[in-house]
């Protein structure tokens, strides 16, 4: 799927982070365990990743994308959610079926254990998916980045 493959090389690029993925799916069948299943190993190497989450920022993404924009709000708290507000015009978006980002990032949200609230408009359905994968690499970058100076829990209950 070279479009999904497009986006999600946004990810790495734009959080500033190493990925290394490789998908081997049932296209044969149809997109949707291939997607499912490839944010299921993103999320669960990025929980990974990320540890005990002591001194991370926690939160943090709003990014225009020529006449789109795309809103991702991430929280790293342990609590599970994805609030989705897209409207597609479009089925595909090149070989990739648009009602499968929605999909995708519900998936992910579970595997990272996360709140992903996702908020975009645009009226170029390519520009409007490169945007959401875009923040949610930014909005991803802020919330693992860890202060030098503080290496407690971003939580005032202590844990997260």
């Amino acid at each position: 799927m070279k479009f999904l493959d497009h986006m999600l090389w946004q990810i790495p690029h734009h959080a500033g982070i190493g990925v290394r993925l490789t998908c081997k799916g049932d296209l044969y069948v149809d997109e949707h365990h291939t997607m499912e299943d490839v944010a299921i190993a993103l999320g669960d190497a990025m929980r990974e990743a990320i540890g005990d989450k002591r001194g991370i920022e926690r939160y943090g993404f709003v990014l225009p994308m020529d006449e789109s924009r795309a809103m991702v709000l991430i929280d790293l708290g342990g609590r599970i959610d994805l609030e989705w507000d897209v409207e597609f015009t479009r089925e595909y978006v090149g070989d990739t079926p648009t009602e499968m980002f929605g999909h995708f990032f519900k998936s992910l949200a579970t595997a990272m254990r996360c709140n992903l609230h996702i908020s975009a408009r645009g009226e170029n359905n390519h520009h409007l998916a490169e945007a959401i994968f875009k923040a949610f690499a930014r909005a991803l970058k802020a919330a693992v980045r860890r202060d030098p100076f503080n290496d407690t829990i971003a939580s005032s209950k202590g844990v997260i």
